[in-house]
């Protein structure tokens, strides 16, 4: 939310706390998902001037500016794909085409956007569910999976704590954890350690 100079300051800031990028949107303040009904754009003049603003902030040139393109949602194909010009014009790094579909609509926004483009595979909403390899047949190089394992996590969660009520023990769900030893090595933990590794010490 706000103009182009709460952007650059935005980009400013987490460009020194060493992120590599960010998403510039193009929906109207308070935003909705982007696969939810009633959301507002702003103008396509707004979005430019924030994205150069971006551009403008940032220091080093490998920070990613990546436009994101609500419109599907809106307009039609055709005006998602102005706007997405609109953005690459402007010098947007990566074009983030939210919300389009069908397969057909991915592969031909990727026809027609000669930039590099990022997919959202989000459960549940207005995209169908594409492979890494279909996505990068058709162009794209990067995609998400914003909420994948949160989902898997809370469902199993939910299963794990209906039981646990009904049985009043977690017994049968022990093989199906994560173990202390198992934790510790993903975080390369040792508790024996004199001394916990920080920062650039690793």
């Amino acid at each position: 939310f706000g103009g182009a100079e709460n952007v650059a300051r935005t980009v400013r800031e987490i460009e020194r706390a060493g992120l590599a990028g960010c998403h510039i949107e193009d929906q109207e303040f308070p935003k909705r998902c982007g696969h939810l009904a009633g959301k507002d754009l702003v103008d396509v003049d707004e979005m430019v001037e924030k994205i150069r603003a971006a551009l403008m902030a940032r220091h080093n040139q490998d920070f990613l500016i990546i436009a994101r393109a609500d419109g599907r949602g809106v307009e039609d194909f055709d005006h998602t794909v102005k706007r997405a010009r609109s953005y690459v014009e402007a010098g947007a790094d990566v074009i983030f085409p939210e919300a389009l579909q069908s397969g057909d609509e991915f592969r031909d926004f990727a026809k027609e956007i000669k930039a590099p483009l990022l997919a959202n595979m989000t459960e549940f909403g207005k995209s169908p569910l594409l492979s890494f390899q279909e996505l990068s047949d058709f162009g794209y190089s990067m995609v998400i999976f914003p909420m994948s394992a949160f989902r898997a996590s809370m469902k199993t969660s939910e299963e794990f704590l209906r039981d646990l009520k009904r049985r009043g023990t977690q017994s049968d769900w022990v093989d199906k954890m994560q173990t202390r030893k198992e934790l510790y090595e993903l975080l390369d933990y040792d508790p024996d350690a004199d001394n916990w590794p920080v920062g650039g010490d690793r």
